[in-house]
């Protein structure tokens, strides 16, 4: 058996971990008078935000995930939860270990966050509690600051409504075991799918739109015992950010009511492998921040859904020009151009939710009923500060990273979209759904593509993106599964449909 394969044995080994003998390292429970608790880690291992001595290691407590309270099974006591950290899958050089507590208000999560590691290495890591050990994660440091790594290979996902289909993508993603997941949002969906029931192999337990903190705990928890999902979660580290549906659909800074985005966000960040400077104060969490890896790339991951201003009606498009209207507020976007200001890393990658060029049906300034008010098209004077932002930096290779729109797209950046012979500013890589929608949907006609000449590439199939960074190249393949209502793996190909190449220094997306 192959190297990636073995790991992901290793990986996916949940049930059977559980029964081998306990180590001397693991000797944490619940407190006095607390009933034993039956196998609790059926939501699997993360890891995430990887920093030069530091990564977050998650885990959640749930021996029975889909209990409708939200809490899992969990007896409401205190679990110290002993966690290991080891340069060997076999765990015979550990490195750290420790133990941490998790309760009801925590809903029984667990976040790490170990430093003092040495940069650019590659991690295992379990947990244990109530002498039930859990699967092995696989993790990673970033690069030491000022280093060169050669290369980086990052899979970007977004977009998986549970019941429009099975996790094939995140099988893709497992095998591939790339250094890093970026997942631009959706991770859940608030609301049931409005699929016909032909197109849904598997259904929501609750049904009801969620609102409340047990509600969004259920949902996560309901999503995360899909075991591709967890292999997928278990082979990288994972940086990631929400959009909507983790949410409501289409919110924004002024909707839906602060108590249930303070559910919400808690419920987020509860089943995500993030810091403990992103844990949200009710309503409000810190979710833009940093990445860097190296002199090779620096990731921008933008919060596009806190700050914005409400969305225009598709009849008010003078209004769309207005200064005033923001996708990522102002402290938001000061904060990004003055970070493009200096050129420490070869990519600058904008990780971001919602479409960032322009997408104009008839491509006609005069009429905005054929564009989406949700992306950046509704806010374009924000959209032309950053981009005349980095213009005016000089940034060597703006690349943004987007979800949402369940296609794949390819696409040039310019000022003026209605220029067709303008100069290219950046490239854009939009990442297709891993379910949600079925990818029913048609490729647009090929006038919508002579007015959008900028976008060079669409698919309505689900699946990911695979892109391989080096100094002198960025290589972006568009894998596509051939279907995601077939259960049976065997039936079900996953294949790389399109590749993109950009030269550092170039610009402008080329066909490999």
């Amino acid at each position: 058996m192959g190297k990636v394969n073995r790991r992901l044995v290793l990986l996916g080994g949940m049930a059977a971990v559980g029964a081998v003998a306990v180590p001397s390292w693991a000797a944490a429970t619940a407190g006095a008078g607390v009933a034993a608790i039956r196998y609790p880690f059926e939501l699997g291992v993360a890891s995430g935000d990887p920093l030069p001595d530091s990564v977050v290691l998650w885990t959640r407590l749930a021996p029975s995930p889909l209990n409708v309270d939200g809490f899992g099974g969990m007896p409401d006591a205190t679990f110290t939860v002993s966690w290991e950290l080891a340069s060997d899958e076999k765990f015979s050089s550990v490195v750290q270990s420790g133990q941490v507590a998790t309760n009801r208000s925590l809903g029984y999560s667990v976040h790490v966050e170990p430093v003092g590691l040495q940069p650019g290495a590659e991690y295992f890591y379990r947990f244990k509690v109530d002498g039930h050990i859990s699967p092995v994660g696989r993790t990673r440091t970033a690069p030491a600051a000022g280093s060169t790594p050669s290369r980086l290979t990052f899979c970007m996902a977004s977009c998986q409504q549970w019941e429009d289909g099975w996790y094939h993508a995140h099988r893709g993603i497992a095998a591939d075991a790339p250094d890093l997941v970026l997942f631009l949002g959706d991770y859940i969906y608030e609301k049931p799918s409005g699929e016909p029931d032909e197109y849904r192999p598997r259904r929501v337990v609750v049904t009801d739109e969620l609102t409340t903190l047990a509600l969004y705990r259920h949902r996560y928890a309901q999503y995360r015992t899909d075991p591709d999902l967890q292999a997928a979660h278990a082979v990288a580290p994972w940086v990631s950010v929400l959009d909507d549906h983790e949410v409501d659909n289409n919110w924004n800074s002024t909707e839906p009511a602060t108590t249930r985005k303070a559910a919400a966000f808690q419920a987020f960040w509860e089943n995500t492998p993030l810091r403990a400077a992103q844990k949200p104060s009710g309503a409000s969490m810190s979710l833009y921040r940093r990445i860097n890896w190296g002199t090779l790339a620096r990731f921008h991951m933008l919060d596009t859904r806190q700050y914005r201003t409400a969305q225009l009606s598709t009849t008010d498009c003078a209004q769309r020009t207005t200064s005033s209207r923001t996708l990522t507020g102002s402290a938001q976007e000061q904060w990004l151009l003055k970070a493009l200001e200096t050129h420490p890393a070869t990519w600058d990658l904008l990780g971001q939710q919602v479409f960032f060029a322009q997408r104009d049906t008839d491509g006609k300034s005069s009429t905005c009923d054929d564009t989406s008010m949700d992306a950046w098209d509704g806010y374009t004077a924000a959209r032309d500060r950053i981009a005349q932002g980095w213009i005016d930096r000089g940034v060597p290779n703006p690349v943004v990273l987007t979800g949402d729109v369940h296609q794949h797209y390819a696409a040039d950046l310019r000022r003026n979209y209605y220029d067709h012979s303008g100069p290219i500013i950046g490239s854009e890589l939009i990442t297709t759904g891993i379910t949600s929608n079925n990818g029913r949907a048609s490729v647009p006609s090929s006038t919508w593509f002579a007015n959008n000449p900028h976008i060079k590439y669409c698919s309505v199939k689900r699946g990911y993106v695979r892109t391989t960074l080096t100094p002198q190249l960025l290589t972006a393949d568009f894998v596509t599964v051939s279907d995601v209502v077939e259960r049976d793996p065997a039936k079900v190909t996953i294949a790389t449909d399109r590749t993109y190449v950009l030269e550092a220094g170039s610009r402008g997306l080329q066909l490999a």
